[in-house]
C-alpha cells in the first residue's frame, strides 16, 4: 500500500501559537485521513516537524508501505534529504524522529512542493491554531 502524506506546520510569530496539520491520499486520490493539532507556543520549524511526525506515526499504524512526502517547507525537505545541516538540538532530535519514523516504511521520499499544492494540510494548521487560540 502507497500513500502521499502532505503536511504543514506553522507559528502565528515566530515562535507563537502552532498547529501541525498532515493530510494523506492513495495513489488513486482517494482521502486516508485529515490530522490537525495545536502545539502551543513553538517555532515554525519544529511545528513542520511535528506535523510530519504526526503523519508518518499515523500511516505507521494504518499499516502502509511506501510514502511520498510532500512540503512546502523547502528548508525541511533539504535537511531531512541531508543537504542542509540542522544546527538546533531541539530540530535535530524533531528530524531525528521523523527519519526514524521514514526507515520503517519500505520506501520513503520527501519532496517540496509550492504552497498552493498543499492548500489542505495549512488549512489544517490554521484551523488547529484557530480552535485553540479564540
Amino acid at each position: 500500500m502507497r500513500a502521499t502524506l502532505y503536511t504543514d506546520g506553522g507559528a502565528r510569530g515566530n515562535p507563537g501559537p502552532a498547529g501541525a496539520g498532515a493530510y494523506a491520499v492513495t495513489t488513486e486520490g482517494r482521502e486516508i485521513f485529515r490530522l490537525k493539532r495545536f502545539l502551543g507556543e513553538i517555532t515554525n520549524n519544529q511545528a513542520e516537524y511535528h506535523a510530519l511526525i504526526m503523519g508518518l506515526s499515523k500511516l505507521k499504524v494504518l499499516r502502509y508501505k511506501e510514502v511520498d512526502v510532500r512540503m512546502d517547507s523547502e528548508l525541511v525537505v533539504r535537511q531531512l534529504l541531508g543537504r542542509y545541516k540542522i544546527k538546533s538540538q531541539n530540530i535535530q532530535t524533531l528530524a531525528h524522529e521523523a527519519l526514524r519514523l521514514s526507515q520503517s516504511f519500505e520506501r520513503t521520499t520527501f519532496s517540496h512542493v509550492p504552497r498552493e499544492k498543499n492548500q489542505v494540510a495549512d488549512d489544517l494548521v490554521n484551523e488547529a491554531i484557530d480552535e485553540a487560540t479564540q
